[in-house]
């Protein structure tokens, strides 16, 4: 068996021809996989610029899910970065604003980032690289080594730990955090774990379908800080039973109801996913 590699045509500049295929990332690591970006946003308009101002210039796509905002969100948004694509959320709660941005995405991988400036857009080359090497979901996580948070209460960090702990006992997951929404994953992961809820338990939904599905989790150290402007609508108690029944509805295998999909691959808008602009 003979081979042999194929000369450049005459005139044809290589680093031209690579530069079409791959997106550098770094002096060290380029990539060929495009990337999306889902921002769930409602009344972020004072946010948007500092979340905007750290996300990569390498990546494909930003893919921002409005939530009926009364504010400036969406024009601010398309000053910031024209080639935003703007998705309307029908329904209500984080979880839907998720699966519905995650229905208009068209890269290969999709990062989660929220909209209050907590996330460093930065960090997201560490999730691309543990996904490129192997990883098929990178689940950011605070208390990893070289993690942090700067807006976490004791009660909240609390029932952050102990849920973390039933989910590990439970599932046999080996997560240090649970209830965090900075995460990347491969698009096609969406296939294999059927999103089913609307409100900020998404997070733990993933993290525990993607460990009984099999496939391969990476945590990354990730520093959470404060939100800049605005109140969350995290409500820690309420939010938290809500976790604890998901947890619980998933170890005695009962399906979901509410905004089921299954995957997200192929779904047409204006069926309860948004309407893009």
């Amino acid at each position: 068996m003979t081979s042999s590699v194929r000369p450049a045509d005459a005139g044809q500049d290589p680093l031209e021809e690579i530069s079409r295929n791959y997106r550098p990332i770094s002096t060290h690591l380029a990539i060929t996989p495009p990337v999306s970006v889902v921002i769930p946003a409602m009344n972020e308009a004072e946010n948007l610029p500092y979340v905007f101002k750290t996300l990569p210039e390498w990546i494909h796509e930003v893919v921002l899910v409005d939530g009926n905002s009364t504010d400036d969100t969406v024009a601010v948004a398309r000053e910031l970065r024209p080639d935003v694509k703007v998705v309307r959320q029908l329904g209500r709660g984080k979880g839907d604003a998720l699966i519905t941005g995650f229905a208009a995405c068209t890269g290969d991988i999709i990062v989660m980032v929220d909209a209050d400036g907590s996330a460093d857009g930065q960090e997201i080359v560490s999730y691309v690289s543990a996904l490129v090497s192997g990883a098929d979901f990178a689940k950011g996580s605070r208390f990893a080594n070289g993690g942090g948070t700067d807006d976490m209460t004791p009660i909240r960090k609390l029932g952050n730990h102990v849920l973390c702990s039933v989910v590990n006992a439970k599932f046999g997951a080996r997560y240090t955090d649970l209830c965090y929404g900075y995460n990347a994953f491969w698009r096609h992961c969406l296939d294999k774990i059927e999103l089913d809820c609307t409100g900020f338990e998404v997070e733990t939904l993933m993290n525990i379908r993607v460990v009984k599905a099999g496939l391969k989790v990476q945590e990354i150290p990730s520093h959470e800080y404060l939100r800049i402007h605005g109140a969350s609508n995290l409500r820690a108690v309420r939010d938290g039973i809500r976790v604890l029944k998901v947890i619980l509805a998933e170890r005695s295998g009962r399906r979901r109801g509410g905004a089921r999909r299954r995957g997200t691959r192929g779904l047409p808008f204006g069926k309860g996913q948004g309407e893009v602009s």
